[in-house]
């Protein structure tokens, strides 16, 4: 319902207010959200930035941005708000997917991903600020808001949509479907000397509630020009016209032929055939349009990239994104299924798709499964054999031959114990010999403390760490690879988190679950990778990712 919130006033008074409003400055902030990460497009959404350049040729000063997550939101806000002036008009308009609970409102940032009551606020701009901002401008403060039907998945405490925020006095709020409010801030907006409850009357699709003065116009008429006169009405569709939008909302070959059967010389023949035409042109048009009636979310597309990366079809990249890796992926899927190649999904085969992907994880890790017990078995029996006895041979053979082993961490504490009674035994010399080349920890310092005391206390240790360095310098330039590899894949914190997390679960201690990969990280990385018969470099890789990320965890 639309509450009427005016009052007359004196004379002076009313010219004084006209005289601050012909003075005042317009300004517009702008926000579409159309793409968010983890939920369904909102289609209309990025229409109203298609109102800025209306606005700005009416005398608006904007800022706009689309697809923002809520910190960049909150930083336009800001900057709205540092620049605002007594007697400002002020127009705002969000269009996105919005959150509501027990009167609060948020307008959701394009990261949110099933936020709940708790989180809600780290990933969104709240309604009451934007209204308290527009407050600041009475009586000449709109705030638009476009959503649509299709929803963000919400967590406990939270329901869709912006409800009924309470309104400060002085503010208009508008709402509606995310296509016509972009329409009304186009075409209406702009228009001076017009009220804004006569504004509003002409789109009854809106719903509008706060200041809507009958009589005192939201733009004052510009004394320089006539007040802009609304725009005239379009006359009614003929017969012709008419079966033609139906024809063009159809967008068949069928239609199209229905048309020109009907008006064979009509005023849109030539154009029906050239769509016809088009139509025709187009391969795979069926497949795709099938597909996109599924209308799937980013999430099940990647759940469907990481299928056909398990699947060895490699979808160039699991974004959620179906570019031209993942459709030339979907193709070969369906070559080797028997299916027409189209590199468009029904949803059958992506039942189909998903199937044979669980299977394939299933199958991996009663491989590797199989793979760890038996190097387990082979760890166990060089350990009773070598390191197990104590001394300090066996626990370097052993650690040479399992550097990432079972008992390794235990053979590296037993070891710097016999180093540490050692060094309390050295000759002051030998230590400090053993002092500067542990300082600089390189080849040569190694060496020469050898070449000083080639049976000295430390002798082992330094053949030891030159061993070790000697492959770190060979593996150098791999090592670089694999960490290009790795930083390639644009992993989060939260997906390092949710790596570690799975490694734990497997029992191959990746140390901290805190979304860093630490040298502990990186041995277990190496163990499962070695798990799965893959070269274990300690870095991520696609396949490696998909492997690990494709488990389900205790508890999930």
């Amino acid at each position: 319902m639309r509450a009427i919130g005016w009052r007359l006033t004196g004379t002076a008074g009313m010219l004084a207010l006209l005289a601050t409003m012909a003075a005042a400055e317009d300004r517009a902030l702008v926000i579409g959200n159309r793409n968010y990460d983890d939920a369904a497009d909102i289609a209309e959404a990025d229409a109203a930035l298609k109102a800025v350049p209306a606005l700005q040729a009416a005398g608006f000063t904007v800022t706009s941005g689309a697809d923002l997550p809520s910190a960049a939101m909150r930083d336009l806000l800001s900057a709205l708000l540092a620049g605002l002036k007594p007697g400002d008009r002020l127009v705002i308009v969000l269009s996105g997917h919005f959150a509501q609970s027990s009167g609060q409102a948020f307008f959701l940032g394009t990261e949110s991903s099933l936020p709940d009551l708790a989180t809600v606020a780290a990933v969104s701009l709240p309604l009451a600020s934007v209204l308290e901002v527009a407050a600041m401008a009475p009586g000449g403060a709109v705030v638009l808001l476009g959503t649509e039907t299709r929803r963000l998945p919400l967590g406990p405490g939270l329901d869709p949509g912006p409800g009924a925020p309470p309104v400060p006095q002085g503010v208009t709020l508008v709402q509606g479907d995310a296509g016509r409010i972009a329409g009304f801030a186009t075409r209406a907006l702009g228009q001076r000397g017009v009220p804004m409850a006569s504004l509003l009357d002409g789109s009854p699709a809106l719903t509008a509630d706060g200041y809507l003065s009958p009589l005192t116009p939201f733009r004052p008429a510009d004394a320089a020009s006539p007040p802009v006169a609304p725009p005239p009405v379009a006359p009614a569709l003929n017969a012709e016209d008419a079966f033609w939008q139906a024809t063009r909302a159809i967008n068949t070959v069928d239609a199209y032929a229905a048309y020109l059967t009907r008006y064979p010389q009509g005023a849109h023949a030539a154009e029906a055939r050239a769509e016809s035409a088009r139509i025709r042109a187009e391969p795979g048009r069926q497949a795709r349009l099938a597909e996109d009636a599924l209308a799937l979310t980013r999430d099940q597309r990647r759940t469907i990239q990481r299928a056909l990366a398990l699947l060895e079809f490699d979808p160039k990249g699991i974004d959620g994104l179906f570019g031209a890796g993942s459709r030339t992926a979907i193709a070969g899927w369906q070559t080797r299924n028997g299916v027409p190649a189209s590199g468009f999904l029904t949803r059958d085969q992506i039942v189909q798709l998903t199937a044979q992907a669980d299977r394939r994880a299933a199958e991996l890790e009663a491989a590797a499964a199989a793979r760890r017990a038996e190097q387990e078995r082979e760890d166990r029996l060089f350990w009773d054999q070598t390191g197990a006895a104590g001394d300090e041979a066996g626990l370097r053979a052993y650690l040479k031959r399992f550097p990432d082993g079972l008992f390794a961490d235990l053979a590296t504490s037993r070891l710097t114990a016999i180093e540490d009674a050692r060094r309390q035994q050295a000759a002051a010399q030998d230590r400090a010999a053993w002092d500067r080349a542990t300082a600089g920890n390189t080849i040569a310092g190694y060496r020469d403390y050898l070449a000083a005391f080639p049976k000295g206390a430390f002798a082992a240790e330094a053949q030891a760490r030159i061993d070790t360095l000697t492959d770190e310098a060979e593996a150098g330039p791999d090592r670089a690879r694999y960490e290009a590899t790795e930083a390639a894949l644009g992993l989060n914190d939260l997906a390092r988190s949710l790596i570690e997390r799975r490694l734990d679960a497997l029992n191959l201690n990746p140390g901290p679950v805190d979304g860093v990969f630490d040298n502990q990280t990186r041995r277990a990385i190496r163990r499962f990778q070695r798990e799965r018969g893959a070269d274990a470099t300690g870095y991520l890789d696609q396949v490696t990712t998909v492997a690990l990320l494709s488990g389900v965890l205790p508890g999930n």
